[in-house]
């Protein structure tokens, strides 16, 4: 069967392939401990569900404006505004179903076939994928774990050209949980004007930061609110994944053009979930702050778990939820570690070679589970890993 070429170098996303396996072995009478999923194991906030199914009962079950409900895009705008100590207005924050349609859109938006996106590597698999849709040419920058897994700047500073027409960012990182620093930032910011570049800023875990740091946003610096987009959304703070709601922030003139690709392709997010959304950013906000303490002790425990392992070192990440623990000392691909821990162990981790070749030889571990879980997991990892040489 012949498919377009945009479709065709399409490849699987790795965290619902181990999902899948790790699902099969379930089903077999296996006992397997996930943390291959990116996914709060919490509910969603009782308030912020019962605004869900409030808005259901009131009748809030049809179509809305391709952009968003008004009501929504205003308390998006005077929340992320706030936090990131930039005036937004409503008209420049378009509303879509899941963070994900706010960095394909944006690409398709903005990249000509042929012009160069630099992205970072490893990084989330969605950035390449959505570069060779759209017939770009995907430029990958390192991250390098003895920065703290940062932009390589000198890299990037060599990659940049006239003919790069969008940098994307995402800080904190997926996988790594590296944050980028008020310096690096401005550093990118300083190149992207001198280039005319366009920065796409996925942000999406941009509240679940660690030991008193903080997530600075390249649009608040002088001159980046015009050539920035942030993607953000519900999923990771609000513990809102099935929802499916997300958002993005970018000059009006993009948005307009936005809600364009909305209108013949989604048509438009569900009514009832952005009432949710409404109540989730309006209403009590110490709930996240509570689950951003709890993540931040299963961090704790996993990172020194993982670093009393022979051949495992594990840096802490400062933000996400992820921890991204080097394997090389093991002597095999990141890819086999994975398999072995899941058929071996019963833990269900992913390789970092599923994240660009500058994750071989890491394994990413989400630590949005139990305390409980997570101790099990490493005592199973332990022995399972006792088993094999290191280098």
């Amino acid at each position: 069967m012949r498919f377009a070429k945009r479709v065709g170098l399409l490849a699987p996303e790795g965290a619902y392939q181990v999902l899948a396996r790790a699902q099969d072995l379930e089903a077999a009478g296996r006992e397997i401990i996930h943390l291959e999923i990116g996914q709060p194991d919490i509910q969603t906030f009782d308030n912020v569900a019962c605004a869900g199914i409030r808005a259901i009962e009131e009748g809030r079950t049809r179509y809305n404006p391709p952009a968003g409900v008004g009501t929504l895009r205003e308390v998006i705008a005077e929340d992320a505004g706030q936090r990131r100590s930039i005036e937004v207005k409503p008209s420049e924050v378009v509303v879509v179903p899941g963070a994900k349609p706010m960095l394909f859109f944006p690409t398709m938006a903005l990249v000509e076939p042929g012009e160069e996106v630099i992205y970072p590597d490893p990084g989330f698999p969605t950035y390449a994928a959505m570069i060779g849709v759209v017939g770009g040419v995907g430029v990958p920058i390192p991250l390098r774990e003895e920065t703290g897994f940062a932009f390589d700047l000198e890299a990037f500073d060599d990659a940049v050209s006239d003919r790069t027409r969008l940098i994307i960012l995402n800080s904190p990182s997926n996988p790594t949980g590296g944050v980028l620093s008020g310096a690096i930032l401005e550093h990118i910011a300083e190149v992207a004007a001198k280039h005319d570049a366009w920065v796409l800023s996925d942000e999406i875990y941009t509240r679940l930061t660690f030991d008193g740091v903080s997530a600075p946003s390249i649009a608040s610096l002088p001159g980046m609110r015009d050539r920035t987009v942030i993607c953000d959304g519900f999923s990771k703070s609000y513990a809102m994944t099935g929802w499916r709601l997300g958002f993005g922030i970018m000059p009006e003139p993009l948005a307009e053009r936005l809600g364009l690709l909305l209108t013949h392709s989604i048509g438009c997010t569900a009514t009832f979930t952005q009432y949710a959304g409404v109540e989730a950013l309006t209403g009590p906000q110490g709930q996240v702050e509570r689950v951003v303490g709890e993540y931040q002790r299963r961090r704790d425990a996993l990172v020194e778990g993982l670093n009393a392992i022979p051949g495992v070192a594990c840096r802490k990440p400062q933000g996400a939820f992820y921890a991204f623990p080097n394997v090389t000392a093991f002597g095999r691909s990141s890819a086999w570690v994975a398999d072995y821990l899941l058929e071996e162990a019963g833990v269900a981790v992913l390789p970092g070679g599923g994240f660009g070749k500058g994750g071989e030889g890491y394994l990413r571990l989400c630590f949005a589970t139990s305390l409980e879980q997570i101790e099990t997991a490493l005592s199973r990892m332990a022995e399972a890993l006792a088993d094999l040489p290191t280098e």
